[in-house]
């Protein structure tokens, strides 16, 4: 078990630039300048772990003294022999750049891991990458600020407090954990050091009597020791903070509020990954621009139609589902109750469905195809990354019918490939998608507010309504939306908001502009 380290003796003691250290369970990629380790490191769950990467790289790119911290999951790295894993450490440390800015926190829980959750043993992974971090990375790299991610972070900025080191904490989910103190220490971290910047379940008369009795909520402690929070939406942390979901727990919303009331809490979206672009997107045979988008969708939904086994009609709209299978969330159900009947109503335009996605709702639908004889109509197919970027590039709208929605990724994918959104109003979607104006001179999208199988019916209404305008009036629409989508969902802009909130918190600038790259 390691021990806490003191300030490393070999840090850079005059650093040029504010230095950033982003601590995250997740990413997909690093910048290549970051190390010859950048390429292999690749740990996803979810959303996060796209966000994560690109957030570093538009940091870095942006002159930022970015460091990172991410648990040592060799397997996943495809790094199982230690041998050639500390070779590459030692040659990625001065070979492209002066300083290791990639921080592995080593422990036996993460080696043999082939998925970032376990259940099982999600709390000893969490304790254990704390630890880490606590006792060993944040002494070595010294940074003028960290920025945390989610519950399995969610004691650091707690820890940060004590040495002065102020925290951004973003919750991209508000799923947390509860610990006592004595499990905490029993997996290293000294807790006494820093329990009163913890968040307990019930009040704590002192250290001794809460040690082992008193609940640590590890998500609730990020939002309250942090001294700036951010949820991936704006609108989704309000509706939090007014008490709109009844699944946010009481602490979560609290600690939110408390933050919005003081002026510490924000909402930044997220933006989707930099290989979502119709022009270059590497999994689609056929590449188009808003310039060619009517004969590139031609294509690709020939393709599209081909390839998941629907008719293959050329004027036959197209709506596509994208995302997971999760009834409690997404909105599956909704689709399920009118299905059959929209594709009937609609079958002298030949309307079609594609799903690409899995989940626990995926039977649902394999069910009605069969009843009612949709083959041909309808197609029920499991996730796979590249269907699913010719279903954006083939389809003609994309459904999005959430319940609630943190932020949200497909509703900025799909209007860059000239897919328009029909959507749920809520939360990140309210954020990022607006209901098409009836001239198509304002508006991305096709939005109904009241979450209903007849809410979305309606929406999927006025969407083949649009696709019935004159042709030339139709695609200098849907290039208006592609255009606008590609400027506005970037990396860039999300890493401007991160870069301003670092700044907000410390007080000076944090990128360098005479940086070179």
């Amino acid at each position: 078990m390691s021990k806490p380290q003191p300030c490393n003796p070999t840090a850079e003691p005059n650093k040029s630039k504010t230095r950033i250290l982003v601590v995250t369970p997740e990413i997909t990629y690093l910048p290549h300048g970051m190390g010859n380790l950048a390429q292999r490191m690749q740990a996803k769950a979810g959303g996060m772990a796209d966000v994560s990467a690109s957030l570093v790289k538009a940091l870095y790119d942006q002159g930022a003294d970015v460091h990172v911290a991410i648990p040592n999951y060799r397997k996943m790295f495809d790094m199982d022999m230690k041998e050639i894993f500390d070779g590459e450490v030692k040659r990625c440390v001065s070979k492209v750049i002066p300083e290791k800015r990639i921080h592995l926190a080593e422990d036996r829980i993460f080696y043999r891991r082939s998925k970032v959750y376990d259940l099982a043993e999600n709390h000893n992974t969490a304790l254990a990458f704390q630890r880490e971090v606590i006792n060993n990375i944040i002494p070595r790299v010294q940074p003028d600020l960290i920025h945390c991610n989610d519950w399995m972070t969610g004691l650091i900025p707690a820890a940060a407090k004590r040495l002065g080191i102020p925290c951004l904490f973003t919750c991209h989910n508000i799923h947390s954990e509860c610990l006592t103190m004595a499990h905490m220490e029993d997996k290293g971290i000294d807790a006494a050091d820093f329990w009163h910047n913890l968040y307990f379940t019930e009040n704590p008369e002192n250290y001794d009597e809460a040690r082992g009795t008193k609940p640590v909520d590890l998500l609730a402690t990020g939002i309250f020791a942090s001294d700036h929070v951010n949820a991936v939406s704006t609108t989704f942390l309000y509706e939090v903070v007014e008490g709109r979901h009844d699944f946010v727990p009481d602490a979560i919303r609290y600690e939110l509020a408390n933050k919005v009331y003081a002026g510490c809490a924000s909402g930044i979206l997220n933006a989707p990954d930099e290989s979502l672009k119709p022009h270059s997107d590497p999994y689609l045979e056929h590449h188009y621009t808003p310039k060619t988008v009517a004969k590139g969708k031609a294509l690709n939904k020939a393709l599209l139609q081909e390839k998941t086994g629907l008719d293959v009609d050329p004027d036959a709209p197209i709506l596509f589902w994208p995302s997971r299978l999760d009834p409690m969330q997404k909105g599956c159900q909704l689709l399920a109750d009118i299905m059959y009947q929209t594709v009937s109503d609609y079958s002298h335009l030949g309307l079609q469905i594609v799903i690409v996605a899995s989940g626990s709702f995926s039977q649902h639908f394999h069910d009605i195809i069969a009843l009612h004889d949709l083959e041909g109509k309808v197609a029920m197919c499991g996730f796979d990354e590249s269907l699913s970027r010719l279903g954006y590039a083939g389809s003609d709208f994309m459904l999005m019918p959430s319940r609630f929605e943190p932020c949200g990724l497909p509703q900025m994918v799909a209007p860059k490939y000239g897919c328009i959104p029909i959507v749920h109003d809520t939360g990140g979607i309210h954020d990022t998608i607006h209901h098409l104006h009836y001239d198509g001179k304002l508006g991305n999208g096709f939005r109904f507010g009241h979450y209903s199988a007849d809410g979305l019916r309606w929406a999927i209404d006025e969407a083949i309504k649009f696709y019935q305008w004159e042709p030339t009036v139709k695609n200098k629409t849907i290039r208006r939306i592609m255009k606008e989508s590609e400027d506005v969902f970037n990396h860039s802009t999300t890493a401007a908001a991160y870069i301003e909130r670092y700044e907000q918190i410390l007080g000076r600038d944090v990128v360098n502009t005479s940086h070179s790259g």
